[in-house]
Protein backbone atom coordinates (compact mmCIF):
# COMPACT_ATOMS: atom_id res chain seq x y z
CA UNK A 1 0.00 0.00 0.00
CA UNK A 2 2.89 2.19 0.53
CA UNK A 3 4.40 1.39 -2.68
CA UNK A 4 0.89 2.63 -4.25
CA UNK A 5 0.70 5.78 -2.23
CA UNK A 6 4.67 6.50 -3.56
CA UNK A 7 3.95 5.92 -6.97
CA UNK A 8 -0.09 7.19 -6.99
CA UNK A 9 -1.50 10.77 -8.51
CA UNK A 10 -1.81 13.78 -7.02
CA UNK A 11 -5.24 14.58 -5.19
CA UNK A 12 -6.47 17.90 -5.70
CA UNK A 13 -9.73 17.45 -4.76
CA UNK A 14 -12.54 15.56 -4.28
CA UNK A 15 -16.58 15.73 -4.45
CA UNK A 16 -19.15 14.47 -2.97
CA UNK A 17 -22.65 12.56 -4.04
CA UNK A 18 -24.93 14.43 -5.31
CA UNK A 19 -27.71 16.51 -3.07
CA UNK A 20 -30.49 14.37 -3.27
CA UNK A 21 -32.79 17.21 -1.98
CA UNK A 22 -32.41 18.77 -5.44
CA UNK A 23 -34.45 18.33 -8.46
CA UNK A 24 -33.12 15.52 -10.87
CA UNK A 25 -30.85 16.78 -13.11
CA UNK A 26 -29.67 19.93 -10.96
CA UNK A 27 -28.19 18.02 -7.87
CA UNK A 28 -25.59 20.06 -6.77
CA UNK A 29 -22.56 18.69 -5.56
CA UNK A 30 -20.45 19.37 -2.50
CA UNK A 31 -16.51 19.60 -2.90
CA UNK A 32 -13.45 20.02 -0.96
CA UNK A 33 -10.18 20.55 -1.37
CA UNK A 34 -7.53 17.24 -0.35
CA UNK A 35 -6.32 18.17 2.71
CA UNK A 36 -2.67 16.97 2.75
CA UNK A 37 -0.65 17.02 5.61
CA UNK A 38 2.22 19.97 6.10
CA UNK A 39 4.87 16.88 5.18
CA UNK A 40 2.93 16.04 2.16
CA UNK A 41 2.28 19.77 1.08
CA UNK A 42 5.76 20.32 1.22
CA UNK A 43 7.34 18.01 -0.43
CA UNK A 44 4.44 18.35 -3.21
CA UNK A 45 5.98 21.62 -3.23
CA UNK A 46 9.61 21.14 -3.80
CA UNK A 47 8.63 18.57 -6.23
CA UNK A 48 6.81 20.80 -8.43
CA UNK A 49 9.42 23.36 -8.67
CA UNK A 50 11.72 20.64 -9.43
CA UNK A 51 9.16 19.81 -12.24
CA UNK A 52 8.77 23.48 -13.39
CA UNK A 53 13.09 23.89 -13.39
CA UNK A 54 12.73 20.71 -15.82
CA UNK A 55 10.59 22.48 -17.88
CA UNK A 56 12.51 25.67 -18.08
CA UNK A 57 15.20 24.22 -19.15
CA UNK A 58 14.08 22.17 -21.20
CA UNK A 59 12.44 24.91 -23.17
CA UNK A 60 15.88 26.86 -23.24
CA UNK A 61 18.33 24.10 -23.40
CA UNK A 62 19.54 25.04 -27.21
CA UNK A 63 20.48 28.55 -25.82
CA UNK A 64 21.81 27.30 -22.22
CA UNK A 65 23.78 24.62 -24.34
CA UNK A 66 25.69 27.51 -26.70
CA UNK A 67 26.24 29.41 -23.82
CA UNK A 68 28.14 26.64 -21.75
CA UNK A 69 30.42 25.61 -25.01
CA UNK A 70 30.96 28.93 -25.68
CA UNK A 71 32.45 29.47 -21.75
CA UNK A 72 34.34 25.55 -22.27
CA UNK A 73 31.95 24.15 -19.68
CA UNK A 74 31.40 20.99 -22.15
CA UNK A 75 34.40 19.13 -21.25
CA UNK A 76 34.92 15.78 -18.96
CA UNK A 77 36.59 17.64 -16.01
CA UNK A 78 34.08 20.14 -15.89
CA UNK A 79 30.88 17.56 -16.65
CA UNK A 80 31.90 14.71 -13.70
CA UNK A 81 31.40 17.30 -10.66
CA UNK A 82 27.88 18.72 -12.12
CA UNK A 83 26.89 15.20 -13.03
CA UNK A 84 27.93 14.60 -9.27
CA UNK A 85 25.90 17.69 -7.57
CA UNK A 86 23.22 16.23 -10.30
CA UNK A 87 22.86 12.90 -9.34
CA UNK A 88 23.24 14.56 -5.32
CA UNK A 89 20.23 16.29 -5.95
CA UNK A 90 17.83 13.32 -7.79
CA UNK A 91 19.11 11.31 -4.24
CA UNK A 92 17.51 14.72 -2.65
CA UNK A 93 14.18 14.22 -4.27
CA UNK A 94 13.91 10.73 -4.64
CA UNK A 95 13.84 10.92 -0.51
CA UNK A 96 11.07 13.82 -0.25
CA UNK A 97 9.21 11.30 -2.76
CA UNK A 98 9.14 8.58 -0.19
CA UNK A 99 8.72 10.96 2.32
CA UNK A 100 5.66 12.26 0.50
CA UNK A 101 4.55 8.59 0.22
CA UNK A 102 4.97 7.78 3.89
CA UNK A 103 2.56 11.16 4.28
CA UNK A 104 -0.02 9.33 1.83
CA UNK A 105 -0.13 5.86 3.93
CA UNK A 106 -0.80 7.95 7.38
CA UNK A 107 -3.68 9.60 5.53
CA UNK A 108 -7.06 7.94 5.25
CA UNK A 109 -8.47 10.02 2.90
CA UNK A 110 -5.73 9.07 0.26
CA UNK A 111 -5.79 5.66 1.37
CA UNK A 112 -9.69 5.63 0.70
CA UNK A 113 -8.72 7.09 -2.80
CA UNK A 114 -6.30 4.65 -3.88
CA UNK A 115 -8.37 1.80 -2.95
CA UNK A 116 -10.89 2.98 -5.03
CA UNK A 117 -8.70 3.97 -7.95
CA UNK A 118 -6.82 0.30 -7.38
CA UNK A 119 -10.22 -1.32 -7.68
CA UNK A 120 -11.08 0.87 -10.50
CA UNK A 121 -8.73 -0.14 -12.68
CA UNK A 122 -8.68 -3.90 -12.11
CA UNK A 123 -13.00 -4.05 -12.55
CA UNK A 124 -14.37 -1.05 -14.47
CA UNK A 125 -17.22 -1.46 -13.61
CA UNK A 126 -20.42 1.67 -13.84
CA UNK A 127 -20.10 1.57 -9.86
CA UNK A 128 -16.65 1.95 -9.44
CA UNK A 129 -16.48 4.67 -12.90
CA UNK A 130 -19.13 6.87 -10.28
CA UNK A 131 -16.78 6.14 -7.16
CA UNK A 132 -13.91 7.44 -8.70
CA UNK A 133 -15.46 9.91 -10.65
CA UNK A 134 -15.85 11.39 -6.47
CA UNK A 135 -12.02 12.57 -6.91
CA UNK A 136 -9.67 15.15 -9.06
CA UNK A 137 -6.43 14.11 -9.47
CA UNK A 138 -3.59 13.49 -12.51
CA UNK A 139 -5.19 12.33 -15.79
CA UNK A 140 -2.25 10.29 -16.45
CA UNK A 141 -4.27 7.59 -13.56
CA UNK A 142 -6.95 7.99 -15.30
CA UNK A 143 -8.87 4.37 -16.49
CA UNK A 144 -10.00 4.54 -20.19
CA UNK A 145 -13.95 4.96 -20.09
CA UNK A 146 -13.65 4.59 -24.31
CA UNK A 147 -11.27 4.35 -27.06
CA UNK A 148 -11.58 4.28 -30.63
CA UNK A 149 -11.14 0.50 -31.37
CA UNK A 150 -14.33 -0.51 -29.48
CA UNK A 151 -16.21 0.81 -32.65
CA UNK A 152 -16.07 -0.13 -36.42
CA UNK A 153 -15.28 2.48 -37.83
CA UNK A 154 -14.26 2.81 -42.12
CA UNK A 155 -13.26 6.51 -41.35
CA UNK A 156 -10.12 5.24 -39.68
CA UNK A 157 -6.75 3.72 -41.74
CA UNK A 158 -3.14 3.26 -40.19
CA UNK A 159 -2.43 6.65 -40.16
CA UNK A 160 -5.68 7.57 -38.79
CA UNK A 161 -8.41 9.13 -40.20
CA UNK A 162 -8.45 11.23 -43.43
CA UNK A 163 -7.64 14.80 -44.08
CA UNK A 164 -7.44 16.94 -46.85
CA UNK A 165 -3.92 17.33 -48.48
CA UNK A 166 -2.85 20.18 -50.95
CA UNK A 167 -2.22 19.25 -54.54
CA UNK A 168 1.47 18.65 -55.56
CA UNK A 169 3.25 20.12 -58.01
CA UNK A 170 2.97 18.05 -61.04
CA UNK A 171 6.93 17.65 -62.40
CA UNK A 172 8.99 15.26 -64.57
CA UNK A 173 10.79 12.44 -62.32
CA UNK A 174 14.68 14.08 -63.48
CA UNK A 175 13.06 17.14 -62.23
CA UNK A 176 11.25 15.96 -59.26
CA UNK A 177 14.78 14.29 -57.75
CA UNK A 178 17.02 17.57 -58.46
CA UNK A 179 14.27 19.23 -56.59
CA UNK A 180 14.10 17.50 -54.02
CA UNK A 181 17.91 17.87 -53.49
CA UNK A 182 17.85 21.48 -53.99
CA UNK A 183 15.30 21.73 -51.30
CA UNK A 184 16.37 19.10 -48.58
CA UNK A 185 17.66 21.90 -46.34
CA UNK A 186 14.74 24.21 -46.49
CA UNK A 187 12.73 20.90 -45.62
CA UNK A 188 14.67 20.43 -42.69
CA UNK A 189 14.49 23.84 -41.43
CA UNK A 190 10.83 23.70 -41.81
CA UNK A 191 10.59 20.47 -40.09
CA UNK A 192 12.64 21.86 -37.22
CA UNK A 193 10.58 24.99 -37.01
CA UNK A 194 7.04 23.48 -37.25
CA UNK A 195 8.37 20.63 -34.25
CA UNK A 196 10.08 23.46 -32.23
CA UNK A 197 8.45 26.79 -31.66
CA UNK A 198 6.10 27.19 -34.60
CA UNK A 199 3.70 24.45 -32.76
CA UNK A 200 3.78 26.00 -29.91
CA UNK A 201 3.25 29.84 -31.44
CA UNK A 202 0.22 28.38 -33.08
CA UNK A 203 -1.60 26.10 -29.61
CA UNK A 204 -0.01 28.47 -27.14
CA UNK A 205 -2.05 26.37 -24.55
CA UNK A 206 0.13 23.21 -25.04
CA UNK A 207 3.23 24.67 -23.38
CA UNK A 208 3.99 22.99 -19.95
CA UNK A 209 4.72 26.12 -17.89
CA UNK A 210 1.54 28.20 -19.63
CA UNK A 211 -0.50 25.35 -18.05
CA UNK A 212 1.08 25.09 -14.42
CA UNK A 213 0.45 29.17 -14.46
CA UNK A 214 -3.33 28.07 -14.87
CA UNK A 215 -3.57 25.03 -12.97
CA UNK A 216 -5.39 26.58 -10.11
CA UNK A 217 -8.07 28.49 -12.69
CA UNK A 218 -8.78 25.05 -14.90
CA UNK A 219 -9.35 23.14 -11.10
CA UNK A 220 -11.60 26.01 -9.76
CA UNK A 221 -13.53 25.84 -13.53
CA UNK A 222 -13.25 21.64 -13.97
CA UNK A 223 -14.97 21.79 -9.65
CA UNK A 224 -17.46 24.30 -11.33
CA UNK A 225 -18.63 21.88 -13.73
CA UNK A 226 -18.88 18.77 -11.64
CA UNK A 227 -20.63 19.96 -8.60
CA UNK A 228 -23.00 22.85 -10.03
CA UNK A 229 -23.50 21.17 -13.35
CA UNK A 230 -23.10 17.19 -12.32
CA UNK A 231 -20.44 16.55 -15.60
CA UNK A 232 -18.78 13.76 -16.11
CA UNK A 233 -14.88 13.45 -16.78
CA UNK A 234 -13.75 10.87 -19.08
CA UNK A 235 -11.00 9.71 -20.65
CA UNK A 236 -11.09 8.55 -24.74
CA UNK A 237 -8.30 6.78 -26.47
CA UNK A 238 -8.20 8.05 -29.81
CA UNK A 239 -6.63 6.15 -32.52
CA UNK A 240 -3.45 7.89 -32.44
CA UNK A 241 -3.39 5.98 -29.09
CA UNK A 242 -3.53 10.25 -27.44
CA UNK A 243 -5.63 10.21 -24.31
CA UNK A 244 -8.19 12.79 -24.64
CA UNK A 245 -9.70 14.41 -21.23
CA UNK A 246 -13.03 15.63 -21.88
CA UNK A 247 -16.44 16.47 -19.82
CA UNK A 248 -19.80 15.41 -20.47
CA UNK A 249 -23.10 17.39 -18.82
CA UNK A 250 -26.39 15.91 -19.62
CA UNK A 251 -29.58 17.64 -19.35
CA UNK A 252 -31.81 15.00 -21.50
CA UNK A 253 -32.81 14.66 -17.59
CA UNK A 254 -34.34 18.20 -17.26
CA UNK A 255 -38.10 18.40 -18.01
CA UNK A 256 -37.48 22.19 -18.73
CA UNK A 257 -34.86 22.35 -21.21
CA UNK A 258 -36.00 21.68 -24.30
CA UNK A 259 -32.47 22.05 -25.54
CA UNK A 260 -31.40 19.33 -23.53
CA UNK A 261 -32.11 16.27 -26.19
CA UNK A 262 -29.37 18.43 -28.16
CA UNK A 263 -25.90 17.90 -27.53
CA UNK A 264 -22.97 20.57 -28.61
CA UNK A 265 -19.38 19.77 -28.99
CA UNK A 266 -17.00 22.49 -27.93
CA UNK A 267 -13.91 23.03 -29.90
CA UNK A 268 -11.57 25.68 -28.11
CA UNK A 269 -9.43 27.71 -29.23
CA UNK A 270 -5.75 27.49 -29.11
CA UNK A 271 -5.20 28.31 -25.55
CA UNK A 272 -8.44 26.95 -24.40
CA UNK A 273 -9.18 24.51 -21.77
CA UNK A 274 -12.82 23.16 -21.50
CA UNK A 275 -12.88 23.93 -17.79
CA UNK A 276 -12.56 27.84 -18.60
CA UNK A 277 -13.57 28.02 -22.32
CA UNK A 278 -16.80 27.67 -24.82
CA UNK A 279 -18.71 25.25 -22.54
CA UNK A 280 -20.40 27.96 -20.34
CA UNK A 281 -22.25 29.52 -23.33
CA UNK A 282 -24.12 26.70 -24.58
CA UNK A 283 -24.66 25.42 -21.32
CA UNK A 284 -26.36 28.24 -20.13
CA UNK A 285 -28.19 27.96 -23.09
CA UNK A 286 -29.97 24.76 -21.56
CA UNK A 287 -27.83 22.06 -24.17
CA UNK A 288 -26.57 19.09 -23.39
CA UNK A 289 -22.71 19.95 -23.54
CA UNK A 290 -19.82 17.59 -24.41
CA UNK A 291 -16.05 19.15 -23.80
CA UNK A 292 -12.64 17.89 -24.86
CA UNK A 293 -9.07 19.51 -24.60
CA UNK A 294 -6.40 19.78 -27.85
CA UNK A 295 -3.86 17.03 -27.44
CA UNK A 296 -1.61 18.23 -25.19
CA UNK A 297 -3.63 20.57 -23.61
CA UNK A 298 -4.89 19.91 -19.94
CA UNK A 299 -5.34 16.22 -19.53
CA UNK A 300 -5.07 15.46 -22.81
CA UNK A 301 -1.41 13.69 -24.44
CA UNK A 302 0.26 14.48 -27.31
CA UNK A 303 0.74 17.18 -29.47
CA UNK A 304 -1.49 19.04 -31.51
CA UNK A 305 -0.70 18.27 -35.25
CA UNK A 306 -3.87 18.57 -37.51
CA UNK A 307 -4.01 14.85 -37.91
CA UNK A 308 -3.66 14.56 -34.02
CA UNK A 309 -6.37 16.99 -33.83
CA UNK A 310 -8.72 15.27 -36.21
CA UNK A 311 -8.19 12.18 -34.39
CA UNK A 312 -9.39 13.66 -31.58
CA UNK A 313 -12.17 15.18 -32.75
CA UNK A 314 -13.26 11.83 -34.20
CA UNK A 315 -13.04 9.94 -31.15
CA UNK A 316 -14.94 12.60 -29.13
CA UNK A 317 -17.79 12.42 -32.09
CA UNK A 318 -17.59 8.21 -31.64
CA UNK A 319 -17.95 8.57 -28.04
CA UNK A 320 -21.02 11.07 -28.32
CA UNK A 321 -22.72 8.39 -30.69
CA UNK A 322 -22.03 5.16 -28.80
CA UNK A 323 -21.51 5.80 -25.00
CA UNK A 324 -23.79 9.06 -24.56
CA UNK A 325 -26.53 7.31 -27.16
CA UNK A 326 -27.21 10.69 -28.87
CA UNK A 327 -27.39 10.18 -32.73
CA UNK A 328 -25.52 12.40 -35.24
CA UNK A 329 -28.38 14.50 -36.30
CA UNK A 330 -28.74 16.05 -32.50
CA UNK A 331 -25.30 17.31 -32.73
CA UNK A 332 -24.03 20.49 -33.24
CA UNK A 333 -20.55 21.20 -32.96
CA UNK A 334 -19.76 24.55 -31.78
CA UNK A 335 -15.88 26.16 -32.02
CA UNK A 336 -14.10 29.13 -30.81
CA UNK A 337 -11.26 30.47 -33.14
CA UNK A 338 -8.78 27.73 -34.21
CA UNK A 339 -11.61 25.35 -33.14
CA UNK A 340 -12.65 26.22 -36.80
CA UNK A 341 -10.58 23.20 -37.63
CA UNK A 342 -11.76 20.31 -35.80
CA UNK A 343 -15.36 21.65 -36.15
CA UNK A 344 -15.28 22.10 -39.88
CA UNK A 345 -13.27 18.81 -40.28
CA UNK A 346 -16.27 17.03 -38.60
CA UNK A 347 -18.94 18.45 -40.61
CA UNK A 348 -17.18 17.27 -43.41
CA UNK A 349 -16.51 13.70 -42.17
CA UNK A 350 -19.92 13.63 -40.10
CA UNK A 351 -21.95 15.59 -43.51
CA UNK A 352 -26.01 14.57 -40.87
CA UNK A 353 -24.65 16.52 -38.27
CA UNK A 354 -27.30 19.37 -37.04
CA UNK A 355 -25.33 22.53 -37.67
CA UNK A 356 -22.24 24.24 -37.12
CA UNK A 357 -21.53 27.38 -35.38
CA UNK A 358 -17.89 29.12 -36.05
CA UNK A 359 -17.49 31.56 -33.67
CA UNK A 360 -14.15 34.35 -34.39
CA UNK A 361 -12.83 31.73 -36.91
CA UNK A 362 -11.08 31.83 -39.97
CA UNK A 363 -11.05 30.64 -43.51
CA UNK A 364 -6.96 29.27 -43.65
CA UNK A 365 -3.97 29.82 -41.03
CA UNK A 366 -1.59 30.76 -43.92
CA UNK A 367 -2.62 34.85 -44.14
CA UNK A 368 -1.86 34.79 -40.34
CA UNK A 369 0.63 33.15 -39.93
CA UNK A 370 2.57 35.40 -42.71
CA UNK A 371 1.53 38.45 -40.71
CA UNK A 372 3.31 37.97 -37.53
CA UNK A 373 6.27 36.66 -39.80
CA UNK A 374 9.05 38.47 -41.45
CA UNK A 375 8.51 39.22 -45.17
CA UNK A 376 11.96 37.17 -46.16
CA UNK A 377 10.70 34.01 -44.79
CA UNK A 378 7.52 34.20 -46.75
CA UNK A 379 8.14 30.98 -49.03
CA UNK A 380 9.40 29.02 -45.77
CA UNK A 381 6.55 29.86 -43.66
CA UNK A 382 4.19 28.80 -46.59
CA UNK A 383 5.82 25.36 -47.09
CA UNK A 384 5.81 25.04 -43.20
CA UNK A 385 2.16 25.70 -42.81
CA UNK A 386 1.33 23.80 -45.90
CA UNK A 387 3.35 20.50 -44.51
CA UNK A 388 2.83 20.29 -41.11
CA UNK A 389 -0.09 22.72 -39.99
CA UNK A 390 -2.21 23.20 -42.58
CA UNK A 391 -5.43 24.30 -41.35
CA UNK A 392 -7.55 25.38 -44.20
CA UNK A 393 -10.92 25.16 -42.68
CA UNK A 394 -12.88 26.55 -45.75
CA UNK A 395 -11.75 23.59 -48.02
CA UNK A 396 -13.16 21.46 -45.25
CA UNK A 397 -16.64 23.59 -44.66
CA UNK A 398 -17.09 23.55 -48.15
CA UNK A 399 -17.57 19.52 -48.16
CA UNK A 400 -20.31 20.26 -45.94
CA UNK A 401 -24.15 21.02 -46.74
CA UNK A 402 -25.54 21.81 -44.05
CA UNK A 403 -26.77 24.55 -42.16
CA UNK A 404 -23.87 27.20 -40.40
CA UNK A 405 -23.61 30.17 -38.18
CA UNK A 406 -20.53 32.39 -38.56
CA UNK A 407 -20.15 34.99 -35.22
CA UNK A 408 -17.98 37.77 -36.37
CA UNK A 409 -16.06 39.74 -33.48
CA UNK A 410 -16.14 43.09 -35.27
CA UNK A 411 -13.04 44.50 -32.61
CA UNK A 412 -11.21 40.83 -33.10
CA UNK A 413 -7.61 41.75 -32.59
CA UNK A 414 -5.98 37.99 -33.42
CA UNK A 415 -7.58 36.92 -36.70
CA UNK A 416 -7.24 40.40 -38.73
CA UNK A 417 -4.17 40.55 -40.98
CA UNK A 418 -3.87 44.32 -40.50
CA UNK A 419 -5.11 45.16 -37.06
CA UNK A 420 -8.40 45.80 -34.97
CA UNK A 421 -9.28 49.07 -36.52
CA UNK A 422 -9.43 47.45 -40.02
CA UNK A 423 -12.55 45.41 -40.16
CA UNK A 424 -12.15 44.14 -43.84
CA UNK A 425 -8.88 42.68 -42.79
CA UNK A 426 -10.82 40.05 -40.51
CA UNK A 427 -10.30 36.53 -42.30
CA UNK A 428 -14.04 35.63 -41.44
CA UNK A 429 -15.06 37.71 -43.91
CA UNK A 430 -13.34 35.65 -46.31
CA UNK A 431 -14.91 32.28 -44.62
CA UNK A 432 -18.29 33.45 -45.83
CA UNK A 433 -17.57 34.89 -48.79
CA UNK A 434 -16.24 31.46 -50.13
CA UNK A 435 -18.87 29.97 -48.78
CA UNK A 436 -21.20 31.74 -50.22
CA UNK A 437 -19.78 31.61 -53.94
CA UNK A 438 -19.37 27.98 -53.62
CA UNK A 439 -23.15 27.53 -52.11
CA UNK A 440 -24.58 30.29 -54.48
CA UNK A 441 -22.44 30.57 -57.64
CA UNK A 442 -25.24 32.57 -59.68
CA UNK A 443 -26.31 34.87 -56.51
CA UNK A 444 -22.53 35.70 -55.97
CA UNK A 445 -21.86 37.53 -58.97
CA UNK A 446 -19.41 40.31 -58.94
CA UNK A 447 -21.59 42.99 -58.24
CA UNK A 448 -23.16 40.88 -55.46
CA UNK A 449 -19.47 40.31 -53.58
CA UNK A 450 -19.49 44.46 -54.09
CA UNK A 451 -22.21 44.39 -52.02
CA UNK A 452 -21.99 41.97 -49.41
CA UNK A 453 -18.35 43.67 -48.78
CA UNK A 454 -19.51 47.15 -48.04
CA UNK A 455 -22.39 45.39 -45.88
CA UNK A 456 -19.38 43.54 -44.10
CA UNK A 457 -17.90 46.72 -43.52
CA UNK A 458 -20.40 47.99 -41.32
CA UNK A 459 -19.16 48.07 -37.67
CA UNK A 460 -22.24 47.68 -35.47
CA UNK A 461 -26.41 46.72 -35.88
CA UNK A 462 -27.31 50.51 -37.33
CA UNK A 463 -24.86 50.93 -40.22
CA UNK A 464 -25.72 46.56 -41.03
CA UNK A 465 -29.30 47.75 -41.35
CA UNK A 466 -28.28 50.80 -43.39
CA UNK A 467 -26.63 48.91 -45.94
CA UNK A 468 -29.50 46.54 -45.61
CA UNK A 469 -32.21 49.21 -46.20
CA UNK A 470 -30.26 50.84 -48.64
CA UNK A 471 -30.02 47.62 -51.28
CA UNK A 472 -34.14 47.36 -50.13
CA UNK A 473 -33.80 43.92 -49.52
CA UNK A 474 -37.57 42.22 -49.07
CA UNK A 475 -36.98 39.01 -46.60
CA UNK A 476 -40.51 37.61 -46.88
CA UNK A 477 -39.38 37.36 -51.17
CA UNK A 478 -35.85 36.26 -50.79
CA UNK A 479 -36.83 33.42 -48.42
CA UNK A 480 -39.64 32.48 -50.79
CA UNK A 481 -37.11 32.55 -53.97
CA UNK A 482 -35.12 30.01 -51.99
CA UNK A 483 -37.48 27.61 -50.17
CA UNK A 484 -39.55 27.56 -53.79
CA UNK A 485 -35.95 26.03 -55.68
CA UNK A 486 -35.09 24.43 -52.58
CA UNK A 487 -38.99 22.39 -52.94
CA UNK A 488 -38.49 22.25 -57.13
CA UNK A 489 -35.48 20.79 -56.81
CA UNK A 490 -34.20 19.69 -53.45
CA UNK A 491 -30.45 18.92 -55.09
CA UNK A 492 -26.77 19.37 -53.09
CA UNK A 493 -25.04 22.63 -53.21
CA UNK A 494 -24.02 24.40 -55.11
CA UNK A 495 -27.26 25.66 -56.31
CA UNK A 496 -28.33 26.95 -59.82
CA UNK A 497 -30.63 29.77 -58.24
CA UNK A 498 -30.12 33.25 -59.32
CA UNK A 499 -29.46 32.10 -62.61
CA UNK A 500 -32.05 34.14 -64.60
CA UNK A 501 -32.56 36.86 -62.06
CA UNK A 502 -31.85 40.96 -62.16
CA UNK A 503 -29.36 42.66 -61.10
CA UNK A 504 -31.20 44.01 -58.30
CA UNK A 505 -32.62 40.57 -57.27
CA UNK A 506 -29.03 38.84 -56.86
CA UNK A 507 -28.01 41.95 -54.70
CA UNK A 508 -31.07 41.23 -52.20
CA UNK A 509 -30.54 37.57 -52.15
CA UNK A 510 -26.72 38.10 -51.57
CA UNK A 511 -27.28 40.43 -48.72
CA UNK A 512 -29.94 38.57 -47.23
CA UNK A 513 -27.82 35.30 -47.39
CA UNK A 514 -24.75 36.96 -45.64
CA UNK A 515 -27.18 38.58 -43.07
CA UNK A 516 -28.47 34.86 -42.69
CA UNK A 517 -25.01 33.15 -42.26
CA UNK A 518 -23.04 35.43 -40.49
CA UNK A 519 -24.03 37.30 -37.09
CA UNK A 520 -21.81 40.66 -35.70
CA UNK A 521 -21.03 40.72 -32.21
CA UNK A 522 -19.39 43.72 -30.90
CA UNK A 523 -16.19 42.84 -28.88
CA UNK A 524 -12.73 41.47 -29.18
CA UNK A 525 -11.68 38.11 -30.03
CA UNK A 526 -11.40 36.42 -26.24
CA UNK A 527 -14.42 38.17 -24.60
CA UNK A 528 -16.62 35.06 -23.75
CA UNK A 529 -19.77 34.75 -26.00
CA UNK A 530 -23.14 35.59 -24.06
CA UNK A 531 -25.62 32.60 -24.24
CA UNK A 532 -28.17 35.52 -25.34
CA UNK A 533 -26.02 35.40 -28.49
CA UNK A 534 -25.71 31.88 -28.82
CA UNK A 535 -28.45 30.31 -31.18
CA UNK A 536 -29.12 27.41 -34.01
CA UNK A 537 -27.59 28.11 -37.56
CA UNK A 538 -30.49 29.32 -40.21
CA UNK A 539 -32.09 26.43 -41.62
CA UNK A 540 -34.46 27.21 -44.95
Amino acid sequence: MWLRCFLGPHLQRIHRSPDPSRPEGRRGRRGCNYQPSGFEKHADSILGWASALWSLSYYSSPLLLCYLYRKGYICTSKLVPVSQYVGTVLVCLLGVACLRGWERWRNSEYLQFISILEETKSSHTAENKKKIRCYDFDFSHWPADFSCTEVNNPKLSKAGVSLLKPEPRLRGAADGILHSVRTLPCHIISYLIAHSFGRRMLYPGSVGLLQKAMRPMLQQGQAKLIEEYDGQRNKLIACDGNEIDTMFVDRRRDGDEENGQTLVICCEGNAGFYEVGCMNTPLESGYSVLGWNHPGFGGSTGVPFPQNEANAMDVVIQFAIHKLGFKVEEIIVYAWSIGGFTATWAAMSYPEIHSVILDASFDDVLPLALKVMPDSWRPLVQYTVRTYMNLNNVEQLLKYHGPVLFIRRTRDEIITTTGPEDIMSNRGNDLLLKLLQFRYPKIMTDESIRVVREWLGAYNYIEEMSVYSQYEVDDDWCASVLQSYQTERDVRFPWSVGEDMTPEGRRQLALYLAHKYLHNFETTHCTPLPAAEFHPAWRL
